[in-house]
């Protein structure tokens, strides 16, 4: 395991926007976290990286980089515990990015008016916790920052754009550079909140396969109304209502669900299509 919740809550006010949540994700896994709009898909997200600080609960994780020593099962070894847990339940999330847990976010968040390459490299010297500030030193030196920028790119299929001033790429490119982004210094856990918002549906597909090469060695959590893409990549899915974790297992336990589909999936069999901005198939609005 990389990342566990126990008893997680969050409440604004009267409002109880997670509800005692205990889960935890396994390396490797790509786990979709879906749920009606207002379920507090979002805000589970905010606090596991530090955006927001929980009313109740703890958030552990496991990262196998600064201080962590691998073994060679891929573990975390850190004084002497197998595990290598870290209590980051109060961390702010620079911190949670420095430890390796990444995320993107559902509105796109890039640097438009510079190149695509520039915004990788600079994510990727933000990363490295020794010389992200060393402003006085020419960014030409950092060789090692742009060879990283550059392999990122390639896994993204946006190499051919890397001098492209990123505001000028399609939409569904800005998504992939999003990832791309949030690839940089090699996370541990990679968080996605809706990257195919918004994303053509002849798109769709480019973005759900890079989602699936990044999850053959990273753990990827990724918030997602497309039930066809939740349903297709997802080794496990987590469902959310009112804030409460409702189900959790692979595909075919979760389509089953009674629960579940009263709650959310409203009948979804995976023979619909699903629109963008609209999930079709279960008449919830993305």
């Amino acid at each position: 395991m990389v990342l566990w919740t126990s008893n997680l809550t969050k409440r604004f006010g009267g409002v109880t926007a997670v509800d005692s949540v205990d889960f935890s994700l396994e390396r490797g896994e790509l786990c979709s976290v879906i749920g009606p709009n207002g379920a507090g898909k979002t805000t589970f997200f905010n606090l596991l990286t530090g955006v927001l600080e929980p009313t109740a609960g703890s958030i552990e994780f496991a990262p196998t980089g600064n201080g962590g020593v691998g073994d060679a099962d891929g573990d975390t070894v850190r004084d002497g515990r197998q595990d290598g847990r870290i209590d980051i339940t109060d961390a702010q999330p620079h911190e949670t990015a420095l430890m390796g847990l990444h995320r993107s976010y559902q509105i796109t968040n890039i640097f438009p008016t510079v190149s695509v390459l520039e915004n990788v490299r600079v994510a990727v010297q933000a990363h490295r916790g020794s010389d992200s500030w060393q402003f006085w030193r020419n960014v030409n030196a950092f060789d090692d920052h742009y060879t990283e920028a550059e392999a990122i790119l390639d896994r993204i299929g946006l190499t051919e754009y890397a001098d492209r001033t990123a505001q000028n790429l399609s939409h569904g490119e800005k998504r992939n550079l999003e990832i791309g982004i949030a690839l940089a210094g090699n996370p541990d856990v990679l968080l996605l909140d809706e990257p195919t918002a918004g994303v053509s549906s002849e798109d769709v597909g480019q973005v759900t396969d890079i989602i699936e090469d990044v999850a053959a060695d990273h753990a990827v959590m990724l918030i997602e109304h497309n039930m066809d893409v939740v349903m297709g990549i997802s080794d496990r899915i987590a469902v959310l209502n009112r804030g409460e974790l409702i189900a959790d297992g692979d595909p075919e336990t979760v389509r089953n669900s009674e629960a579940v589909q009263r709650a959310y999936l409203g009948g979804y069999d995976g023979t619909e299509e699903t629109t963008d901005g609209d999930d079709a198939a279960t008449g919830v609005s993305a």
